[in-house]
């Protein structure tokens, strides 16, 4: 099966959202989480907005988040390898996007990688050996929900016990954020890529 088979689309790009994001005013409590999810002057992500109809959950996810993205132990690059893949595979079309617009082409990650993390395998060409072992650690959680003991033996050989956690957790976390996106059918940021198109088919709008 390749990536884009193994891919889900559980939206189409008419479906409206299931639950609006909140707009301003905002309740003090919600106002001030949000604040602190987002670079001064910009707006709060529609996801961010969705998620605060319940404040308490949404500190949880601005925490979590706040520390895989901002102070993990992981190099960013190989942190948003696994993102971009984890969302791709879940069919996050959304939280993908965002990714890619704001962390994945920042960094460095080129145009056939950033598609490779949709559309190809641990294999392709675009992927270095350690890249690769990326790949292959969220395909295999994402389809047997562990991790086989082959591969457990390279991962442990290039990261240390600390990254490893990490690891599974940015896998986690985004699987979680996927499923937000996912089920109250958050709509696509302004700006922010759609998945490549697949082979004989119509880019979407």
């Amino acid at each position: 099966m390749t990536t884009q088979e193994g891919t889900r689309q559980m939206k189409s790009p008419n479906d409206s959202p299931r639950i609006a994001p909140l707009e301003p005013p905002y309740d003090p409590e919600v106002a001030q989480i949000l604040k602190r999810m987002m670079p001064p002057e910009m707006e709060p992500l529609k996801l961010f907005r969705t998620v605060a109809h319940n404040r308490y959950i949404l500190d949880k996810l601005r925490s979590t988040g706040a520390y895989l993205l901002n102070y993990g132990a992981l190099d960013p690059l190989e942190r948003e390898i696994v993102i971009h893949r984890t969302c791709a595979r879940c069919g996050s079309e959304y939280e993908w996007g965002v990714h890619v617009l704001a962390y994945g082409q920042p960094l460095g990650l080129s145009e056939k990688q950033i598609e490779a993390t949709v559309t190809g395998s641990p294999d392709d060409l675009v992927w270095s050996e350690r890249q690769s072992l990326l790949l292959q650690l969220v395909d295999e959680l994402h389809e047997t929900a562990t991790v086989s003991d082959g591969l457990w033996k390279k991962l442990a050989e290039n990261w240390n016990p600390s990254q490893l956690i990490e690891l599974l957790a940015v896998v986690g976390q985004y699987h979680t954020v996927s499923f937000f996106t996912n089920a109250v059918r958050v709509e696509r940021e302004e700006g922010a890529p759609a998945f490549p198109a697949r082979a004989g088919t119509k880019p979407e709008p």
